[in-house]
């Protein structure tokens, strides 16, 4: 029975969940000549072709996906036993990343269950997205919260949860309009509490209720913290367009009032991204994405 260098299985099977010989050595560590040495050294000992070349990096043959399904479990396994620590204490910390607001609202209320999973330290680092996938992707981060769906070489993303978002202000300004239900142009009295310049959860919203673009619109101050702009709305500063779950209590104790309510409201979906292959050889990794897809679904 033929036997196989490990070193050149696992290689096959980073590149085969990588998609690019490029990033499966970034991954092990180890140089793109080695890589590909690893990969034409297997193909030769079992006389078949694994990957094509393609202009975005290699597509797998019907006979890589067997090996991959034959060797993946094993590979893990033995990768898992590699994360059990020698020493007490001695875990690896896991670095989890995303925004301020979600971050806070959603899950570091849950600090101790997270903990928990982990098994050994959480360092948690705030940012903007595409910052935090290039982290992610050049190994500073582990696990990323994303507001979009990941699009970086390398990096795989699998859906979270999905924000409702609600346009909303204090109740002194619904008190201004002729109705309960304001229409797009009755709305434009309403000075905007911005989260950027060009007010992009603002225009999201318009364009998937109203069908068109917020230019009558003006602002009254841009605060860069989803949770600022809420501050400043229920000081009475103006109304903005926020997730449901960063004002669900305002809304509740009538400290924010809904403006507008939408047949369909506006979605937007949160995803987990990992760097791809990863989760399947990192078992704490997999018991914070368990522990977090349980905490934002409860």
């Amino acid at each position: 029975m033929a036997t196989h260098n490990l070193e050149h299985l696992r290689t096959f099977l980073t590149v085969y969940r990588a998609g690019s010989l490029t990033e499966a050595a970034r991954l092990l560590g180890i140089s793109q000549p080695t890589a590909s040495t690893h990969i034409h050294s297997l193909e030769q000992n079992l006389g078949l072709r694994l990957f094509e070349r393609t202009t975005s990096g290699v597509k797998p043959t019907t006979k890589a996906d067997g090996l991959a399904r034959d060797v993946g479990t094993h590979i893990d396994a033995l990768d898992d036993l590699a994360y059990i620590p020698t020493l007490p204490g001695a875990n690896k910390s896991i670095d989890l990343g995303g925004p301020a607001e979600f971050l806070t609202a959603k899950l570091l209320p849950h600090t101790p269950e997270l903990t928990a999973a982990v098994g050994a330290r959480l360092r948690i680092s705030f940012g903007l997205v595409d910052g935090l996938l290039e982290d992610l992707r050049a190994g500073d981060l582990d696990l990323v919260i994303s507001s979009v769906q990941p699009r970086v070489q390398g990096v795989t993303g699998m859906p979270l949860y999905d924000e409702e978002f609600v346009l909303v202000a204090a109740p002194s300004w619904q008190s201004r309009l002729p109705g309960d239900a304001a229409d797009e142009a009755e709305l434009a009295v309403i000075p905007v509490v911005a989260y950027a310049e060009n007010m992009p959860i603002v225009r999201r919203y318009w364009r998937s209720v109203f069908e068109r673009r917020p230019d009558n619109l003006r602002t009254s101050v841009i605060i860069p913290d989803l949770r600022g702009v809420r501050a400043a709305i229920v000081a009475g500063a103006g109304m903005s367009v926020l997730p449901h779950y960063l004002v669900e209590e305002d809304l509740a104790s009538g400290a924010l009032t809904a403006l507008h309510a939408p047949e369909v409201a506006p979605l937007n979906t949160v995803y987990l991204a990992t760097r791809t292959g990863e989760l399947e050889r990192n078992h704490q990794l997999r018991s914070l994405t368990s522990a977090i897809q349980r905490l934002t679904r409860a």
